[in-house]
């Protein structure tokens, strides 16, 4: 029996000093290592062409949003000279100056309103096709980011003219 352990350890020490039938593996990183998981994954979605129809709707919400820029400026040119000219809270010129803030707000809805649809429209994009081609997403985004920033401007004077009233 104990021959047969020592022929049996022997055997196997033989086996791992025989040189290797094939070339090592090489300790090199895979390619798939090199890839960095906190880094989004490229589309390779195709951008094809815009839905013609998506395009001219967000025309039309955009133009309406910039169309409401001229009577916007208006609005706060008046606001902004009622509000400088403001007496004490509750007189008639505070009133009159509250009054005019009240008109820029609901002009600043316009541009809210084309927003919230611009919003909408992605959503219905998403409800019928369950996905928006990057093409139509990146019109999309282009149109809110637009109007996003028409409202920023607008919400800043509407803040400017409370804070004058605020005093």
């Amino acid at each position: 029996m104990r021959t047969l352990i020592l022929l049996a350890a022997l055997a196997a020490t033989a086996s791992c000093s025989m040189p290797s039938a094939g070339p090592e593996p090489s300790l090199a990183p895979r390619p798939a290592e090199a890839i960095d998981p906190r880094l989004p994954v490229a589309s390779s979605e195709p951008v094809g062409a815009t839905d013609p129809a998506l395009i001219a709707r967000l025309a039309e919400l955009t133009g309406r949003a910039g169309e409401g820029v001229e009577r916007f400026s208006a609005l706060e040119a008046n606001a902004s000279r009622l509000a400088a000219a403001a007496g004490p809270e509750g007189g008639e010129s505070w009133i009159a100056a509250q009054q005019a803030l009240s008109r820029l707000i609901e002009q600043f809805g316009v541009t809210t309103r084309a927003g919230a649809d611009i919003d909408a429209l992605a959503g219905e994009q998403l409800g019928t096709k369950r996905w928006i081609s990057p093409a139509d997403q990146a019109a999309i985004s282009q149109a809110s980011a637009s109007v996003a920033a028409l409202a920023d401007r607008q919400s800043v004077a509407i803040d400017r003219i409370r804070g004058r009233l605020a005093r």
